[in-house]
């Protein structure tokens, strides 16, 4: 009797073992060990840049909109407040509080720009994920980059984010101005070239690191690229990484880098940028790219409220532009009858009646119109 105790005993044990090991084996293979799981529902995100001069009018709307169309998050690509001067919203809020503003009320500016930015764009989007990018001015003197992850941190470093750089490093505790986070099988990724020393060696580091993790994981089949200006070569070069050395080299660097993701790794990639303040889709057909590597799906988005530029040379290449508009761009994620992981785009244009009741009474009905039939240049800016 005893001796057929001692063997169920083990058969019991080696059973145990056995569904243990095939559990563990099974749980290191399932992308959702190292990822949320895939799922091929349908689902949205919306993008776009640039909220100075107007952005308090039309960040509201934008919010409105993206609430909607059921989005998931929103993503900023910076160029949050003007910087360089009071912005036309800022003063016009003061004149409604029965105060006009002159250059002595400046340094008072610069001490609340970005609280403005938070009550009176961010916080519209509620509790909806909110990601931020930083722009050119951001760091506009005095401001820093330093100074923008301070003011930023809660957004830069949060438990999703901050879980994600210490899976990617578990030594990295710095809160920085470029990260990515990953969603149903898709890499979201934000970069910083908003400054002259940009893409720099740190940020390139890290870049590639995540692309050589991403060409060899299957779980990832999706690249979604963020970033302030527009990488070289594009048609919207004239205001773009062209315009200083480093962010031509490394710029280069990184378009390569993703074509590689694209044509060796066999990722759907999608490159987003602002700093323009138009809409273009297919801001990287030029004759540059097409004889230099190929050409990647690229968007300009700069049109959440800032001055609006008119559109550039070349644009007949592009596969549609827009100038002197507002809106975000929607992204449909998993769209009916295509293969899972693509994306499609859709620029949403907000006309003058999508500014909420209460955003016109702020800032009145003229201001609100003066921000749509003016807020514009008419040369190109370099």
């Amino acid at each position: 009797m005893r001796g057929q105790r001692k063997i169920l005993w083990l058969a019991f044990c080696a059973g145990f073992f056995i569904i243990s090991a095939v559990a563990m084996s099974q749980a290191a293979l399932s992308p959702g060990a190292a990822h949320p799981p895939k799922s091929e529902k349908t689902w949205y995100f919306a993008v776009s840049g640039d909220s100075r001069n107007c952005g308090d009018v039309v960040m509201p709307a934008i919010a409105a909109g993206v609430k909607h169309d059921d989005a998931a998050f929103y993503w900023h690509f910076g160029d949050l407040r003007w910087i360089v001067d009071m912005d036309q919203d800022f003063r016009q809020l003061a004149e409604m509080q029965g105060k006009r503003l002159s250059v002595m009320d400046y340094p008072s500016y610069l001490r609340t720009a970005w609280d403005d930015f938070v009550q009176s764009q961010a916080k519209a989007f509620g509790d909806m994920p909110f990601y931020v990018g930083i722009g050119n001015h951001e760091l506009y003197f005095p401001k820093t980059r330093s100074d923008f992850v301070t003011q930023f941190t809660p957004w830069l470093d949060t438990t999703e984010l901050r879980a994600q750089r210490i899976k990617d490093d578990p030594n990295d505790h710095t809160v920085k101005t470029y990260y990515h986070w990953v969603r149903d099988g898709i890499d979201f990724i934000n970069l910083d070239n908003a400054s002259k020393e940009e893409f720099d060696a740190a940020q390139l580091q890290w870049l590639e690191s995540i692309l050589k993790r991403d060409g060899s994981d299957p779980s990832i089949h999706t690249l979604v690229v963020g970033m302030h200006e527009a990488l070289p070569e594009s048609i919207s070069a004239d205001h773009s990484m062209n315009m200083w050395p480093r962010g031509v080299q490394t710029g280069l660097q990184v378009y390569h880098d993703l074509l590689k993701a694209q044509n060796d790794a066999k990722k759907k990639v999608y490159v987003l940028a602002s700093h323009s303040h138009y809409f273009m889709d297919g801001t990287y057909q030029t004759d540059y790219w097409k004889k230099h590597g190929g050409v990647l799906p690229g968007w300009i988005v700069g049109t959440a409220g800032a001055e609006r530029y008119p559109l550039p040379p070349g644009v007949e290449n592009a596969n549609a532009a827009k100038e002197y508009i507002y809106g975000y761009l929607l992204a449909t994620v998993n769209p009916a009858h295509e293969p899972v992981g693509t994306i499609r785009f859709e620029f949403k244009q907000l006309d003058e009646n999508t500014i909420p009741a209460e955003t016109v009474t702020r800032f009145s009905a003229p201001f609100v119109h003066q921000c749509f039939i003016g807020n514009r240049r008419l040369t190109q800016v370099h």
